[in-house]
């Protein structure tokens, strides 16, 4: 396959640029390298593609005109994944312009470039921070979100609107997955386990947010990576030309599209993670117990019924070896 994702300098989109190409497909990589997080870790996760002969680098961004239709004219792709996007939640506090440039007029352009040049199959990262205020667990695809905690989460479900009326008028095949708590080895400084390693092994002491009760449902890249390969051959049917997979199916009425989560559906206490980080570490940290901050939910649990109905698997990797892999890395790629 020719492939276009968006966002391979970023944390998952690296990791899944980096397992198709392992598997012979070509793939077009776009990417604007902001500067929300260390530029240089972006370039380096590129420069581990490059050497791939089916690797093809775009510099540009997701709102820059005409970008993204340059990009698929010459890339001609078969699937686009679109996961480029202005992540993290409480950045959308501070700098909420970053995100309506993204992640609303990023991704509009990015399916009016489909709409032009057209592909069997769009696939589209959303978050379970579109839950937001739903206090019954698990997460279900079925379940109303219409109660986003900031405007990241807001963002997210804009997007996931915009995808299904393109999917409805222009019969794009297309699936939103809705990723949980992602971490592993190239991950993203601004995330907790990231923070959390960096000032442990500099003796610093960690913030912990709701007493270390938070709960999280913490995914293995690897693992989503995986379950994003194998949702890339699962293209949503035209409606009336196939059914639902399951009683647990999100298959449109009216358009070719499909909402699944990614998660383990084991959710953790955070305090219980910084006990397997300290494990891994072989240090114990100093904690600082702080309240929840504004717009983050205090538990998030996936449904991974539908996941399992699509692939016959959902994701596996426990903490127990994950965040050991992901403290090999760190350790090796900052030498400490």
């Amino acid at each position: 396959m020719r492939v276009l994702v968006t966002g391979t300098a970023g944390f998952i989109g690296y990791h899944l640029a980096g397992r198709l190409l392992a598997a012979g497909h070509a793939v077009t990589g776009f990417d604007g390298f902001s500067d929300y997080y260390d530029v240089a870790l972006k370039h380096a996760r590129h420069a581990e593609l490059a050497p791939h002969a089916g690797f093809t680098a775009v510099a540009a961004r997701l709102e820059t005109p005409g970008a993204l239709m340059r990009a698929m004219e010459q890339a001609r792709p078969d699937v686009v994944v679109h996961l480029a996007a202005q992540a993290g939640v409480r950045y959308s506090l501070e700098n909420p312009a970053a995100y309506v440039e993204a992640n609303l007029v990023g991704t509009a352009n990015l399916i009016e470039a489909v709409r032009a040049h057209p592909v069997r199959h769009l696939l589209f990262a959303s978050t379970s921070s579109a839950y937001g205020g739903n206090a019954a667990m698990p997460f279900r695809e079925t379940d109303r979100a219409v109660t986003p905690l900031t405007l990241y989460a807001a963002s997210k479900l804009a997007g996931e609107a915009m995808a299904h009326s393109y999917s409805h008028l222009f019969g794009i095949p297309t699936t939103a997955f809705r990723f949980f708590t992602v971490y592993g080895p190239w991950g993203r400084p601004d995330m907790a386990l990231f923070l959390f390693t960096r000032k442990i092994l500099a003796g610093e002491p960690i913030e912990v947010f709701a007493g270390g009760e938070a709960v999280r449902d913490f995914t293995y890249v690897d693992d989503l990576v995986a379950a994003i390969h194998g949702l890339i051959d699962r293209p949503p049917p035209l409606p009336g030309s196939g059914g639902p997979v399951s009683a647990h199916d999100t298959l449109s009425p009216v358009a070719p599209y499909r909402l699944v989560n990614i998660g383990g559906g084991r959710p953790v206490r955070l305090a219980a993670m910084i006990d397997e980080l300290e494990r891994a570490l072989g240090r114990v940290a100093t904690r600082i117990l702080k309240p929840l901050p504004p717009g983050d939910v205090p538990h998030t649990h996936a449904s991974t019924a539908l996941l399992h109905d699509l692939l016959g698997r959902v994701p596996e990797t426990p903490l127990s070896q994950g965040i050991p892999a992901f403290v090999a890395w760190y350790r090796e790629y900052y030498g400490v």
